[in-house]
């Protein structure tokens, strides 16, 4: 074991790969507000069918063999003594911090609470709204708004939906046309009514949306599927606005550390390292840095360690479920195109599991 002692501020996914990357060689404390892992890969399902309600947690007790969990909110950080204060008083001293806080995401993919009982009832929450709704409005034609208009269509075959996307196509942030061509014909096949060029806001009676050209649309619910914000605020609120951009993201140096620190990490989709934010850059991110940990941390040694830099992704496999048995795969291919596959490719990936027994075992767990 090294004598550094490594506190991994937030339990998603990059905290979590991190985390299990260093506990055979430094003294890991991962700190989360939440009691359990939170897959929001299958949150969107979760919040549609019931029978996936408790599929998103998994428990942290196995993730780490040598390290520890602490479920808390870190409130302050004290560069000078490197110490985290949680909001029960409770001081962690580093060596090395990460900042792993991540992005909140609207509903239903969140996690609402501290408890999966609390989480599991915002699905339910959510669930009876979907059952019971005779039109459902989702603003947002990216992957998330997509995925979800596809879940619910599969689960009220009665009910009326509508997809409202503010861009001239479908996926068009992706730049594969022929993409967004696929999931609107699936979309619309299904009788799902896809609106482009709508940007959405709510309108002046309860229940009704207008469109940027004065178009009503009356909605018993709605979900909207238009973007995350960083988790950054407390860092604000903490005294460390200087280390976020514009946008709330916390700015990072090319070995993903903050800047001006040599000792405070930020991994994920809480850094403004690249403007892809999905699972597989956060996992990248986490193997770079515990690389430049363990280097830093051994830096006194006659084996020293150089610190590797992280290359942004901007073109990566991205996968878009139409519920569990079909979907569209992005597959970027040498010379800069995108091959577009298909449902089967998509269903053994992704959809059918949503990617539940990869992040089970990821966590010490049977893939069931």
């Amino acid at each position: 074991m090294s004598d550094g002692d490594v506190v991994v501020i937030g339990g998603g996914y990059a905290g979590v790969r991190l985390a299990k990357r260093l506990d055979a060689t430094a003294r890991v404390t991962l700190v989360d507000r939440k009691e359990v892992f939170f897959h929001r890969i299958a949150s969107l399902r979760a919040g549609v069918r019931p029978d996936w309600s408790h599929s998103p947690f998994i428990p942290y007790d196995r993730l780490l063999r040598n390290g520890r969990v602490v479920v808390g909110k870190a409130v302050r950080i004290d560069t000078a003594q490197r110490q985290v204060m949680l909001a029960t008083g409770e001081r962690l001293p580093y060596d090395v911090l990460v900042i792993a806080t991540g992005a909140d995401y609207p509903e239903p993919a969140r996690f609402s609470g501290t408890t999966t009982d609390e989480a599991v009832k915002s699905f339910a929450t959510h669930q009876q709204h979907i059952a019971s709704a005779e039109h459902i409005l989702v603003v947002g034609g990216g992957p998330s708004g997509i995925e979800l208009s596809a879940e619910i269509r599969l689960a009220r075959p009665d009910a009326r939906v509508t997809l409202a996307h503010s861009g001239p196509e479908l996926l068009h942030s992706t730049g594969s046309a022929r993409a967004g061509r696929k999931a609107r014909t699936w979309l619309e096949s299904h009788d799902v009514q896809v609106r482009l060029d709508a940007f959405m806001s709510p309108g002046n009676d309860f229940g009704t949306y207008r469109d940027a050209r004065g178009n009503v649309i009356d909605a018993d619910r709605s979900f909207w599927a238009t973007g995350t914000t960083p988790n950054t605020l407390w860092l604000r609120l903490a005294g460390h606005g200087d280390w976020l951009n514009e946008t709330g993201h916390v700015k990072v140096d090319r070995a993903l550390r903050v800047q001006g620190s040599l000792e405070v990490f930020a991994v994920g989709d809480v850094n403004d390292a690249t403007e892809v934010k999905i699972t597989p850059a956060a996992l990248a991110q986490a193997d770079l840095a515990a690389h430049n940990i363990r280097a830093y941390l051994n830096s006194g040694g006659k084996h020293r360690k150089e610190p590797r830099f992280y290359r942004p992704v901007h073109r990566t496999p991205l996968i878009v479920p139409f519920g569990p048995a079909d979907g569209v795969t992005m597959l970027p291919v040498p010379g800069g195109e995108t091959a577009v596959l298909g449902s089967r490719t998509t269903t053994l990936a992704k959809a059918k599991t949503l990617m539940t027994p990869y992040m089970r075992r990821q966590l010490g767990y049977t893939a069931a």
